[in-house]
C-alpha cells in the first residue's frame, strides 16, 4: 500500500524553512519545521492552517496514490485569479523527500475498509524486516521442493490439465453431471465429431478438423442466408437447391460452443491418458467415443476419477506451495512433512508408470526435507512466536488507548485463509470474542471514528517512514480525557511519533498545555509556535514553557510593563473579575471605564454613591497592583476616558489586539449594539474573554489571540 509521496532525496537539515506565497489567505509567510521533532503550529481559526498543509502537499510534484491531486494553482487567492505575476509559490520543500498527511481524504481511502479496519494492516502490523527474514529462512530450507517443481514442468502441465478436466464437470450435483457444464454439453448426445451422423459424411474433413468449432460457427452464421435463394450458395455462390437439407442439418446437429468444449475435453483426456490406469483409459475412451451419450454408470465412474484427480492435484499443489503457512499449524514438522507424501496405491484410477514417476519426485523431495526437519521446525516455531508477539503487541497498544479513552471496543489481528492478517473491531459486550463488528462506520460515533482513524494512521505512517507527517487539526473535537489519551499514544509511547518530524496544525491550546507545560517528562521537547495572519502576512512566534501561565500571572506580569495606564487598568479589571474580587479597587476601575462623574457601587443590592474614603481606599488597592497609580489622577483619567478623540489616538497607538478590543468597548460603550453584526458584537461585548477558556494560556499582550477580522471591523468604525 502506498499512501505517501516520494521524490528524490536531498540533503537534510535541522530546520526546514518553508516559504509560502499567494496561497488562499496567505500572501506571504515563512514557517520553520524542526527535524525529528513535534512541530506544533497553534493558531486561531481563519489563520490558514489547512492552506499550509495543502501548499506543502501541492508543491510536491507527484500524485499521491489513493488521493486527489492538489495543484498549487488550486490555491490561487480570488484576488489574483487571472493574474500571471502573483501565482502561488512554495519554496523549501525540496529538503523533504516524502510526506504523509492525516485528513478526511486519508480516512475515506484507507480507514474502515470492508474487511479490514486499516487497508494493508498485514503489511503495517506484521510484515517487517524480522518477518521477511524469518520467511526467507524457511524458504531456503524448503528450497529442495521448490527447485524440483521448477525443474519438472510436466507437473505444472499435469496440474493444469487436472484443473481443466475437473472444472468441466461444473458445479457438484447429488448425482450425474451438471446440465450446464461443458462436459454435459459436449457429451450428453454422444460424440458426434468421431461419430458423424448419416448424411453429413460429406463434411467429415471439416467436422473432424482441429479447428472444427470455428468452421461450424462460420457455417451457422451463414445459415440465415440459405433460404434467400435456391440458386446461390451463401458460402460459395453455387446452386444449392438439392443440398439445402444437408446444409441445414449441420446446424441441427452441431453447436459451435459444444464442439469447442468437446474438442478441448478430448484433447485434455488425450494428454492425461498416460497418467490413467489401464482400466481408466478403456472406460474413458468408451465415454468420449460414445455414439448415443453417456450412461449413469459411466457418470458414476467418471465422478470417481474426478475425485481422485482433485485429491492428487491438491497433493501436488500443497507440495509445490510448501512453506511456513502449510506447516505452522502442525505440532511437529516431521508429521507435517509426512502428511504431504503421496501414496500412489490410494489412486487406483491414476495408477500408472508416469503418475508414479511424478509422485516419486515429490516424495523424494519430502524425504530430503525430513533430513532438515529439526532445523525447519525451529525456524517455523521462531516465526510463529514472532507473529504472535507482533499480534499481541500491536493489539495491546491500541486496546490500551481504547481503554484509556473510555471506548467500549477492542481490536485484534485475525488471520485469514491466505495466511495474512486483518485488523478487526470487537465490542466488549459480545460474548464470543471472535464476533467482529461489521459495518464499522455505522456503529462508531463521529468522535470514535476520528480517534480510531488517527491512531491507525500513526501505525501506517510509522511503517511508511515519511520524512514529514502532517496532522491537520486532528483532535480539537475530543473531550479532555480522550484528547490526552490520543496525545499520549501519538507522542509518548515507544511505538509512536516520538522523535519523528511531525507538523501538528491546531486551533486547540490544550495539547500545548499538556506537552509543553505539564508533562515535559513524558514527551520529547516540541517546537511550538503561534501563527498569526495579519492581512495576508503570516508570521510565527515560538511558545516556550515559560509563556504558558495562569491569567492571574499574566495580568500580574502585564501590570508591570511599560503600558499606558488605561491599558494597565484593562488588565487589572480582568484580574478582579477572574479572581471574583469585587473590592473598592474594582469599583473605582469600573466607574472610570463607565465614564461616571459620580462614583457608585452596589451595597446589599442597591446602588449608592461611593464616599471619598471608599474611593481613596479603592485607589490604594489599585496602587498595590499599579505602583505609579495615584488618587489625584482620577480626574485626568476621567477626562481622557470621556474624550473620544484622545481615546481613538490611544486605540490606534496600541499594537495588541486584546487591548484594542477593550479600548474600543470603552470608547463606544452603549453604542456597540448598533454598530456591528451580532457575531462581531459578541466578541466586543464579551471583550473576547480568552482567559476564561483555560486554566493556563498565552499572554494576549504577546500573542495576538483576538481574530484580526474583529479588529478590522473595529478599525473601520473608528475611521468612520
Amino acid at each position: 500500500m502506498e499512501s505517501s509521496i516520494f521524490i528524490p532525496i536531498t540533503t537534510k537539515v535541522d530546520i526546514v524553512k518553508i516559504e509560502i506565497k499567494n496561497c488562499n489567505s496567505i500572501d506571504s509567510g515563512v514557517i520553520d519545521i524542526k527535524d525529528n521533532a513535534l512541530n506544533i503550529k497553534y493558531a486561531i481559526n481563519g489563520t490558514g492552517k489547512s492552506t499550509i498543509a495543502k501548499a506543502i502537499i501541492a508543491s510536491i510534484n507527484r500524485q499521491v496514490v489513493g488521493r486527489k491531486k492538489i495543484s498549487l494553482s488550486d490555491l490561487t487567492p480570488f484576488k489574483y485569479i487571472g493574474s500571471t505575476s502573483d501565482l502561488p509559490n512554495v519554496t523549501g520543500v525540496n529538503q523533504i523527500s516524502s510526506i504523509m498527511i492525516f485528513d478526511e481524504e486519508y480516512i475515506d481511502n484507507f480507514i474502515f475498509q470492508a474487511d479490514d479496519l486499516l487497508k494493508g494492516s498485514f503489511d503495517i502490523f506484521i510484515r517487517g524486516e524480522n518477518y521477511e527474514k524469518g520467511m526467507e529462512e524457511i524458504s531456503i530450507l524448503v528450497e529442495t521442493m521448490h527447485k524440483m517443481f521448477a525443474e519438472d514442468k510436466d507437473i505444472d502441465d499435469l496440474i493444469n490439465d487436472f484443473n481443466e478436466i475437473s472444472g468441466s464437470f461444473g458445479r457438484q450435483t447429488k448425482s450425474g453431471i451438471h446440465a450446464s457444464s461443458s462436459m454435459a454439453q459436449a457429451f450428453k448426445g454422444g460424440n458426434k465429431v468421431k461419430n458423424i451422423p448419416n448424411g453429413l459424411e460429406v463434411f467429415k474433413n471439416y467436422i473432424q478438423h482441429p479447428s472444427n468449432f470455428k468452421w461450424i460457427k462460420w457455417q451457422l452464421e451463414g445459415k440465415e442466408y440459405v433460404d434467400i435463394s435456391d440458386h446461390d450458395c451463401p458460402y460459395c455462390t453455387n446452386n444449392i437447391k438439392d443440398k439445402k437439407e444437408t446444409i441445414n442439418k449441420v446446424s441441427e446437429v452441431y453447436k459451435s460452443k459444444e464442439i469447442e468444449n468437446l474438442s478441448k475435453i478430448v484433447a485434455t483426456f488425450d494428454r492425461l491418458n498416460k497418467y490413467f490406469s489401464e482400466d481408466a483409459k478403456s472406460k474413458i475412451a468408451d465415454f468420449v467415443s460414445s455414439i448415443d451419450g453417456y450412461t449413469d454408470d459411466q457418470v458414476s465412474y467418471l465422478r470417481e476419477v474426478q475425485n481422485q484427480i482433485d485429491l492428487l492435484k491438491d497433493k501436488f499443489l500443497n507440495a509445490k506451495n510448501l512453506d511456513f503457512f502449510s506447516l505452522k499449524d502442525v505440532g511437529k514438522v516431521i508429521e507435517g512433512l509426512n502428511g504431504h507424501k503421496i501414496d500412489i496405491d490410494l489412486y487406483v484410477h491414476l495408477k500408472s508408470e508416469d503418475t508414479n514417476s511424478k509422485v516419486k519426485i515429490v516424495n523424494n523431495a519430502i524425504d530430503e526435507l525430513l533430513k532438515k526437519a529439526n532445523e525447519l521446525h525451529g525456524s517455523i516455531a521462531k516465526q510463529k512466536n514472532l507473529i504472535g508477539k507482533l499480534v499481541k503487541e500491536n493489539s495491546k497498544a491500541i486496546n490500551e488507548f481504547l481503554d484509556n479513552a473510555g471506548y467500549m471496543y477492542k481490536v485484534t489481528l485475525v488471520e485469514d485463509k491466505g495466511g495474512t492478517y486483518k485488523l478487526k473491531l470487537i465490542h466488549k459486550d459480545t460474548k464470543d470474542t471472535k464476533d467482529e463488528v461489521s459495518n464499522v462506520k455505522e456503529h462508531l460515533s463521529f468522535g470514535e471514528r476520528n480517534a480510531f482513524s488517527l491512531v491507525l494512521f500513526m501505525y501506517d505512517a510509522l511503517k511508511q517512514t515519511p520524512d514529514l507527517i502532517i496532522l491537520d487539526d486532528p483532535i480539537s473535537s475530543f473531550d479532555k480525557n480522550k484528547k490526552y489519551a490520543i496525545i499520549d499514544i501519538l507522542f509518548h509511547k515507544g511505538k509512536s511519533f516520538r522523535d519523528k518530524t511531525v507538523l501538528l496544525l491546531t486551533h486547540d491550546f490544550e495539547p500545548i498545555i499538556d506537552i509543553v507545560h505539564h508533562h515535559t517528562d513524558r514527551f520529547s521537547v516540541p517546537f511550538a509556535t503561534f501563527l498569526e495572519n495579519k492581512h495576508g502576512i503570516l508570521s510565527e512566534k515560538e511558545i516556550l514553557k515559560s509563556d504558558i501561565k495562569t491569567f492571574i500571572d499574566i495580568n500580574t506580569e502585564n501590570l508591570g510593563l511599560e503600558l499606558h495606564k488605561i491599558n494597565k487598568l484593562v488588565y487589572l479589571r480582568r484580574f478582579y473579575e477572574v479572581t471574583n474580587e469585587k473590592s473598592f479597587g474594582y469599583e473605582v476601575v469600573s466607574n472610570i471605564f463607565h465614564k461616571r462623574e459620580t462614583f457608585t457601587h452596589s451595597v446589599n443590592g442597591s446602588i449608592q454613591d461611593m464616599t471619598d474614603a471608599e474611593i481613596q481606599r479603592g485607589c490604594n488597592e489599585i496602587k498595590e497592583k499599579i505602583i505609579d497609580f495615584e488618587y489625584n489622577e482620577l480626574f485626568q483619567l476621567l477626562q481622557l476616558i470621556n474624550n473620544k478623540l484622545e481615546m481613538k489616538e490611544l486605540y490606534q497607538a496600541t499594537t495588541n489586539n486584546y487591548e484594542k478590543l477593550h479600548l474600543y468597548r470603552i470608547i463606544f460603550d452603549n453604542e456597540v449594539k448598533n454598530n456591528h453584526s451580532d457575531i462581531i458584537r459578541k466578541f466586543i461585548n464579551e471583550a473576547f474573554h480568552i482567559e476564561n477558556d483555560y486554566i493556563y494560556q498565552l499572554n494576549p499582550c504577546k500573542y495576538q489571540l483576538v481574530p484580526q477580522y474583529v479588529i478590522d471591523e473595529c478599525d473601520k468604525f473608528i475611521r468612520e
